[in-house]
């Protein structure tokens, strides 16, 4: 993994998307974190709530599309990488610097197309490294895990598929993506139309 940028206070803003000092975000991160002693425990405690307490959209077949991490938060549902918004604001919130990576996949083996998977880069200052973590929400067959060894994401990339991870951590979620959340209005009609490609520069 490389970061987009060595300045780790770009991963740590609040943005309109990423909006780390929302109250709800706020008080949300502090409750979780509340009984923790290190970012370590902070980001695993952070990453296992978003991946089980916010069930991913599809999963549960709503309509409903979110996109920035407080109205995650709120509507207590989303995609992959909406929910990714929300770990990177809950992270930022009590200052984990908290990234975006990204994911080619297949979407059916049957078919050509692929699609856009949302990851998140962590930076843990108490052990000066970055780990990727996938929120998605385990169900049968998926089973992403907070490590520190070997990384346990959602769907393991295969090359022989053309499946592949993009290894920069961006500061901020992709713009195609951002567009497709917030102008996607229901999410079982505009499933297949979810990006392929980013738009961000690699």
């Amino acid at each position: 993994m490389t970061p987009e940028t060595h300045d780790l206070q770009q991963y740590l803003k609040s943005t309109p998307v990423i909006d780390a000092q929302h109250p709800d975000i706020v008080g949300t991160a502090r409750d979780i974190t509340s009984d923790t002693q290190s970012d370590v425990d902070q980001a695993s405690r952070l990453f296992e709530w978003v991946r089980d307490t916010i069930p991913h959209s599809w999963d549960i077949q709503t309509r409903v599309v979110t996109c920035t991490a407080s109205d995650v938060l709120a509507r207590k549902t989303g995609i992959c990488m909406a929910k990714s918004h929300l770990l990177a604001a809950l992270c930022r919130s009590v200052g984990i610097a908290a990234g975006f990576v990204y994911q080619r996949f297949k979407r059916d083996l049957d078919e050509p197309e692929f699609g856009l998977h949302g990851l998140n880069g962590i930076y843990l200052a108490s052990l000066d490294r970055w780990i990727r973590v996938d929120p998605r929400g385990n169900k049968p067959g998926v089973n992403a895990q907070f490590s520190l060894d070997e990384e346990q994401l959602a769907f393991p990339p295969d090359p022989a598929k053309g499946e592949r991870i993009i290894e920069t951590i961006f500061v901020d979620p992709d713009p195609a993506v951002v567009d497709f959340l917030q102008t996607t209005p229901d999410l079982l009609e505009g499933w297949e139309n979810l990006p392929e490609q980013l738009q961000h520069t690699v």
